[in-house]
């Protein structure tokens, strides 16, 4: 890895910043001064200290988001705001990216990260990962409703999805539900009620895996995640 991706990763400052420390001589590998930023090194291997003070590398960054509407899951857009757009600099050096997509009309957990490898195993068709979404419906939800969804509902691409669990909170002119799906789909929530005849008029993911969205994170606000939270997804079979 060269060593300003290293430093900058690391917390010293942007790449700009990081260069004229290097400039500065206040940049050791293995006890040898290093000027060059192109220079690599073995960051599991190799002893790298900046002004004297030890630097311990980190790889990876893992963030809760309580998504807030208007904003779209992206990494970058050319007329919306992004997810990556709310993170600060110092996070966004880690160039991560959102795990899964939620609609931009659509509020709720998102995990963002850099680890691609546990992107895969929550993204993969293959892992029946749980995803739970609140909802408000713009009709009665009835017990037949239940079961059509129990038994997987064809979407209007002739897309018969995977068994869901539909429980009802509230059935009224505007009923409230919350949804557990295995899939991702592109609007699959949306698209479920659609093919039984009724509108979602709010969506809002709870959970995705184990991991459950915090309730003291505003729309917008966000924060890391716990050990324990990490743990949690990563010993996840």
């Amino acid at each position: 890895m060269r060593i300003d991706k290293l430093l900058s990763n690391s917390g010293f400052g942007s790449r700009k910043e990081v260069k004229l420390l290097l400039k500065g001589k206040a940049v050791e590998v293995n006890g040898e001064t290093v000027r060059d930023p192109k220079f690599h090194v073995d960051e599991n291997v190799d002893d790298v200290s900046v002004a004297g003070e030890p630097v311990v590398y980190r790889e990876f960054i893992y963030i809760m988001m309580n998504k807030p509407p208007g904003v779209v899951s992206a990494t970058e857009d050319r007329f919306d705001e992004t997810v990556i757009d709310l993170l600060t600099e110092d996070e966004q050096r880690f160039e991560p990216f959102p795990v899964g997509r939620l609609d931009k009309d659509t509020e709720g957990l998102l995990l963002i990260t850099n680890d691609g490898k546990l992107a895969h195993e929550l993204l993969s068709p293959k892992k029946h990962v749980d995803k739970t979404y609140y909802a408000k419906i713009d009709s009665p939800v009835m017990d037949e409703d239940i079961e059509a969804f129990k038994q997987g509902v064809v979407l209007d691409d002739g897309y018969e999805t995977k068994p869901a669990q539909l429980h009802i909170l509230q059935s009224e002119e505007e009923s409230e539900i919350e949804l557990i799906i295995t899939e991702g789909k592109f609007h699959q929530v949306k698209r479920m009620f659609e093919s039984i005849g009724k509108q979602v008029v709010y969506l809002k993911r709870l959970s995705m895996g184990p991991l459950e969205l915090d309730k003291k994170l505003e729309l917008g606000e966000y924060r890391e995640l716990t050990e324990q939270e990490l743990s949690k997804l990563k010993q996840r079979k």
